[in-house]
């Protein structure tokens, strides 16, 4: 499992850096690195769950929403990365499924949900993005360990832990990406004032 989830991950961020090749502006360079410090901020904030997993903030939706899907997946691969190879936060073995989770899973399930939500309700799409994209996270997640060794016949178990659990704590992570995406636009609009300020001068 763990050496085809790696494939896996590695084939869909490699076709995401394809599509993104030449398409990366010096504003969205910017964003990238504020975003991932960001994220990779959050992420160090741990809560236990019952039967030995945790809940954290991963910032997935957010990702997707402020810098489009395939930079999105690429900010959040890069944060799972560093915590595991350089903090051992995750597992080394655990990376690639990780990454799906949280990089792809996450990103393009939340930046689904607010692409079509954002149709009725620009607020309430992030929100919902926000909430969906880590409980999807977590059942893929759940799926995965339920049918891993370490946890024997439990899937059902593990399953409803992990998505259950984050179904009630997404509504944090929905939240903290409402706050996120709003502050982005706060400040690309003072960016953009003072850009028009200097011109006018």
């Amino acid at each position: 499992m763990a050496v085809a989830f790696i494939i896996a991950s590695g084939g869909v961020l490699a076709y995401a850096a394809r599509k993104l090749r030449g398409t990366v502006t010096p504003r969205q360079t910017q964003l990238f690195g504020m975003v991932t410090a960001s994220i990779f901020a959050a992420q160090m904030l741990n809560w236990p769950l019952p039967g030995g997993v945790s809940a954290h903030f991963v910032g997935g939706a957010l990702a997707a929403i402020v810098l489009g899907p395939y930079l999105g997946a690429l900010s959040v691969a890069l944060v799972v990365a560093v915590q595991a190879l350089v903090f051992a936060d995750g597992g080394v073995l655990a990376l690639g499924a990780n990454v799906w989770n949280m990089a792809i899973v996450q990103v393009f399930g939340g930046y689904a949900v607010y692409r079509v939500a954002s149709a009725y309700h620009e607020s309430g799409a992030i929100v919902l993005a926000g909430w969906a994209s880590i409980t999807l996270a977590a059942l893929a997640a759940g799926i995965q360990l339920g049918l891993s060794p370490a946890f024997g016949s439990e899937l059902i178990s593990v399953v409803t832990v992990m998505a259950g659990g984050h179904a009630v704590l997404g509504v944090g992570e929905a939240l903290l990406t409402l706050v996120g995406v709003r502050l982005v636009d706060r400040l690309d609009a003072v960016d953009s004032e003072t850009v028009e300020g200097g011109v006018a001068a």
